[in-house]
């Protein structure tokens, strides 16, 4: 019961502090004149990011690499599948043309990466660099490619939201969030793991991965019944980019000796399966310039297949 607790414990904080985050940030990135598409690309995509993020570089330091590195696998498969499908189901997704022509590459270019660096089993500190590297290339050509935006009139000025320095406050306090949120949710996962026999790495593909992928689940809910989905596809395929280059490129260099584990089972079998989902995905994105409920229902259906069929035989 007391693992229970100290897991819900640190998602509970995870998921407030990334909402704060969140928030705060998008309002000083509007301040700033920059274009929805572009603050979901970036601030929020990172912002929704940050709990892989911490939960990774804990998990790395623990030596609990098969959560670290299968808490990436398992957040890409959800977002792909699940929470993108879900919403298609909902409610066809557009796309529009600039992220069919760099967005979609972008993210299909660092899923292929991963995969090719992780055959060996491990990723070491040029592994990382590379890794970090391409998240830096891809939010410059983010800004290089867009052009800005008076969005001012978006910011709030004042009232409820406050001033710059108000919100700078609440940036500094919802990091603080959730890296005490990440180190009690994988101390929970960890020691449940254990407990039960089971293996980090599906904690990490399941459990951890469904838990940190619930603010691009909310954006996209959101943006369906409003009818508005750019941020929430911009945040999707954002995170998706930055969990692979930012947050593994960044856990990777933060571990001891710079080098982490892939477990075999994670190799062989789910990122096989992120790599050929993402493919995927970007081939039904590109059909049309958009997601139909059929494509949608196909995603989810996938997903749920998978998981029956990770707990079938891994557990």
């Amino acid at each position: 019961m007391q693992v229970i607790l100290l897991g819900l414990g640190g998602l509970a904080l995870l998921l407030v502090g990334a909402e704060l985050l969140v928030r705060a940030g998008s309002r000083l990135a509007a301040r700033l004149g920059l274009s929805p598409m572009v603050i979901g690309l970036t601030v929020v995509s990172v912002g929704t990011s940050l709990p892989e993020l911490a939960i990774g570089i804990d998990a790395a330091r623990s030596g609990s690499a098969g959560l670290a590195t299968g808490n990436i696998v398992g957040t890409n498969l959800v977002n792909l599948l699940f929470v993108l499908g879900l919403g298609a189901l909902l409610r066809p997704v557009l796309f529009s043309s600039r992220t069919l022509r760099f967005d979609l590459p972008a993210m299909v270019a660092a899923t292929l990466l991963f995969f090719v660096l992780a055959r060996d089993g491990s990723l070491g500190p040029i592994d990382g660099a590379l890794l970090l590297t391409g998240a830096v290339v891809y939010t410059v050509l983010i800004f290089r490619t867009s052009r800005r935006e008076d969005v001012a009139a978006e910011a709030d000025t004042g009232g409820a939201g406050g001033g710059p320095v108000v919100q700078l406050l609440v940036l500094v306090a919802s990091i603080v969030l959730i890296v005490v949120g990440a180190e009690l949710l994988v101390d929970g996962a960890v020691q449940g793991a254990r407990a039960f026999g089971v293996d980090e790495a599906v904690i990490g593909l399941t459990v951890v991965a469904i838990g940190t992928s619930a603010p691009e689940l909310v954006t996209m809910l959101v943006a369906i019944v409003r009818g508005e989905t750019g941020l929430a596809v911009g945040n999707l395929v954002g995170s998706s980019v930055y969990n692979i280059a930012l947050v593994l490129g960044i856990t990777v260099l933060a571990a001891p000796g710079a080098s982490i584990e892939v477990p075999s089972d994670v190799v062989d079998a789910d990122l096989v399966l992120l790599a050929v989902a993402t493919v995927g995905a970007a081939i039904a994105m590109r059909t049309g310039a958009k997601l139909t409920r059929f494509e949608g229902g196909t995603l989810v259906t996938v997903y749920l297949v998978y998981l029956v069929w990770l707990i079938l035989t891994r557990t």
